[in-house]
């Protein structure tokens, strides 16, 4: 009796080997995850993997030249400070990692960040439960992060362009529900107290604000988010198709993955991702400043890049995304004060940063493919 053969996997030929696109290009494919063997020495792996090691040395010279020239910067309190100023940027970027590992770019995420902040505090306001209402704004930045793709993959529109006009859009959207003023939790635009609203004081702040074990609470969940954002990334079908997609989008289209619906995901994923630090925002400061955000944009994207995930795609890791948000706006922001550097020269001073953090990256990268070559 004959069996029925088993189909192939699709997303690799049916042979067994190496995708090969319709011109002939061979796919750089990277490794399909294998969910069977996450293990501690994997999971370190993919979290300490050595694109990220560059960002490391680069924390590790501005404290080293911290220590040296003002032992008082590490201070409990400034250490907390850093963590926590670094955190809403820091979120962003491990959601940029997968875009950037795809070779796209969003840089509406500042607008998204201001306006689901903004919305979550005007459903609390209007008397929604606060836990309800912090879902409404993951829905409305997975709403936005749709609507990107819609641009980028139905319409065509490069993603790039698509999202700066998304950025101004948002930017615009947020302006007119906020009549461009801050919304203040239990206050109304016009600073009059709403009675019988407790949004500020119930448990969805007061679990998430504060220290655990004296580093700011926002700091964990950072860290959680950049942990959980690792495996998709790394150990997920959705991973490999990101990452595929990046390395060579012809091959992985020719071997079966769905680039649409893949980008659709991606982005989807970012405005969530950057939802989550919208809602951080409103956790800490209690309010919603409709012109919160400002240039994050740029620095979350830079963050990914020092972080060890190249523009040209096919690899990303969200650690290093983190810490090089830790790095722009944490450390270095922090730090300028100490060295007298005037608030006039801050922007001059933090783009002089990040240029020579790029220039050590590809000199570092430059190394090792040199090393990989001979080696």
């Amino acid at each position: 009796m004959s069996s029925t053969p088993k189909a192939p996997d699709p997303e690799v030929s049916p042979t067994g080997e190496q995708p090969v696109a319709p011109d002939g290009t061979a796919a750089i494919v990277p490794p399909r995850p294998r969910f069977g063997g996450i293990t501690g020495a994997s999971l370190y792996e993919s979290l300490f993997n050595q694109p990220s090691f560059s960002v490391l040395i680069a924390v590790a010279l501005v404290l080293v030249l911290l220590g040296i020239a003002h032992p008082g910067f590490f201070t409990l309190g400034q250490i907390q400070d850093v963590l926590q100023g670094s955190v809403y940027v820091g979120v962003m970027a491990c959601g940029m990692a997968f875009l950037i590992a795809m070779r796209l770019l969003d840089l509406s995420v500042s607008s998204i960040l201001a306006l689901t902040a903004g919305i979550g505090a005007l459903l609390m306001n209007a008397g929604w439960n606060p836990w309800l209402a912090a879902l409404g704004a993951l829905v409305a930045g997975a709403a936005m992060g749709a609507f990107n793709g819609f641009l980028v993959v139905t319409i065509r529109i490069n993603a790039l362009l698509a999202t700066l006009a998304t950025l101004y859009v948002y930017n615009g959207l947020n302006q007119g529900l906020t009549d461009s003023n801050t919304v203040i939790l239990g206050y109304t635009t016009s600073d009059v107290a709403i009675k019988g609203n407790h949004a500020a004081t119930s448990s969805f702040f007061t679990i998430f604000n504060g220290n655990f074990l004296d580093i700011p609470v926002a700091a964990w969940l950072m860290l959680g988010f950049a942990l959980i954002l690792t495996l998709i990334l790394v150990f997920t079908p959705f991973g490999y198709r990101v990452r595929s997609i990046g390395s060579n989008p012809e091959a992985a289209e020719f071997s079966g993955i769905s680039i649409p619906r893949v980008t659709y995901q991606a982005f989807i994923l970012v405005g969530v991702v950057t939802g989550l630090a919208g809602l951080l925002i409103l956790l800490f400061f209690k309010d919603a400043d409709p012109s919160v955000g400002g240039a994050d944009n740029l620095l979350a994207i830079a963050a990914v890049i020092i972080g060890g995930t190249p523009m040209r795609g096919g690899s990303g890791t969200v650690f290093g995304a983190m810490v090089g948000a830790i790095l722009l706006t944490g450390l270095v922001q922090s730090a300028l004060p100490y060295f007298n550097i005037p608030d006039d020269w801050s922007q001059f001073a933090l783009g002089t940063v990040i240029l020579v953090a790029v220039a050590v990256d590809s000199i570092l990268r430059a190394s090792r493919r040199r090393g990989a070559l001979t080696g």
